[in-house]
């Protein structure tokens, strides 16, 4: 444990913790897929192993926040129990049956010359991940950044202190125990904020900075970071119910999209829905949604009683939480047009049977995922196939959507000739 640290004390930590990622980044970019998977295999096997110290350690966490009073779904989020700690082995085990994206060579040609040039994946070297109360992204971050051939470099909050640190030595455990550089996992373990703008500003260790959190984060990033970094957003999804969509379905795709695990940046924050259908829709809706506060428009109000008037803000927010915003358009064309207005970037739905409004929407609003009769939930690295994701890209460069085992490479080009000269 650091403690507590001056401003210039924090950074010298940081920098020298920064310094082990970085030669360890070094090792394991030669590491052979064989030795990077038993590695994961025994961090899977110890995660289960000592499952019941990592949710003891957990509990600390957690009832540091209940007595703070923290909200449910944050708390939600920071809480682990048996299932999600095997769950977390099960992710490790998952991104362990995945191919190796490091080597691949992505494409390849002669040139009239006889000089042959390949493009090769190989790993970005130290991927940080700056992260709130979600202590499963340490086992996630590890993974991904593992397989692909990177160091992960992690700091995560001060409410999740406990479980990162009893998760970190874990994994730390099972990288020796596979004979690989313990350094591959580096945990910050001071989370003042002199050691967080520290963290974001080591140009000379972090070769990409990803943030996982909510906006107070992605300010903090925008303001200090001097690193590359790829902006894991907000997640305010909408759900366009058409005028010529299935309403059954599209009950069923908003009750999932909202309540599943309304705390997660893929839950569904907003729902737009055609004229000719919302009156007979929203009361049904409401029906089906009797935890959920809806807030709308005058229209919707108007429409169903239950649904109270939105603030102005209301359309553009994150709930994270049992609230869902409502809006009601004249057509295809102001419902493109509302998304695009809110969007985050994130993820945004269409329930529709007409394939040319399916079409039109998935062409027309600019966003990470765009999907048709489908819950926003999907949107998911694990769901997409690609294991368990490091994040959700809301930026366009140089990832965008879930980030999976690809998005955390980079490519080299590689030339080969035989004498040759210009």
């Amino acid at each position: 444990m650091a403690g507590v640290l001056t401003g210039g004390e924090a950074e010298v930590h940081v920098a020298g913790l920064g310094q082990r990622a970085k030669v360890a980044a070094r090792g394991l970019a030669l590491a052979s897929t064989a030795d990077k998977d038993a590695a994961l295999a025994l961090a899977a096997d110890l995660l289960v192993e000592r499952g019941d110290d990592i949710v003891a350690a957990n509990s600390e966490d957690v009832a540091r926040a209940e007595a703070a009073g923290t909200t449910s779904s944050v708390v939600d989020r920071l809480r682990l129990t048996v299932d999600r700690v095997e769950a977390m082995a099960a992710g490790l085990e998952q991104v362990a049956a995945l191919a190796d994206p490091v080597g691949q060579v992505v494409e390849g040609w002669v040139r009239p010359n006889g000089l042959r040039i390949a493009r090769v994946r190989v790993p970005l070297g130290v991927v940080a991940i700056i992260y709130e109360n979600r202590p499963n992204v340490t086992s996630d971050a590890f993974g991904l950044c593992l397989k692909s051939g990177n160091a992960a470099f992690l700091r995560g909050s001060s409410g999740a202190i406990s479980s990162n640190r009893a998760i970190a030595a874990v994994l730390r455990e099972a990288l020796v125990k596979a004979g690989l550089p313990a350094d591959a996992l580096v945990l910050v373990d001071d989370t003042s904020r002199e050691a967080a703008v520290a963290f974001m500003r080591l140009r000379d260790c972090i070769d990409v900075l990803i943030p996982r959190g909510g906006p107070s984060l992605i300010a903090a990033i925008l303001e200090h970071a001097t690193v590359p970094h790829v902006i894991d957003g907000d997640g305010n999804c909408h759900v366009y119910v058409d005028a010529a969509a299935d309403l059954a379905m599209a009950e069923a795709i908003v009750v999932n999209a909202k309540t599943q695990r309304p705390s997660v940046c893929n839950a569904a924050e907003s729902l737009v829905v055609h004229e000719a259908v919302a009156p007979t829709f929203l009361p049904a809706l409401a029906r089906a949604l009797p935890g959920v506060e809806l807030v709308g428009d005058e229209i919707a109000c108007a429409i169903e009683g239950s649904i109270l008037p939105a603030a102005p803000d209301d359309f553009g927010r994150e709930f994270l939480g049992l609230k869902l915003s409502v809006a009601v358009v004249a057509d295809l064309d102001a419902a493109i047009a509302h998304v695009n207005r809110h969007s985050s970037g994130h993820s945004e739905a269409i329930v529709t049977a007409d394939l040319t409004a399916a079409t039109r929407f998935t062409t027309e609003v600019d966003a990470a995922a765009v999907l048709v009769n489908a819950s926003t939930r999907f949107v998911d690295g694990e769901r997409f196939g690609f294991g368990a994701e490091i994040g959700i890209s809301t930026q366009k460069l140089h990832a965008r959507g879930p980030m999976g085992l690809r998005e955390l490479t980079t490519t080299k080009y590689v030339v080969q000739g035989d004498g040759h000269v210009v």
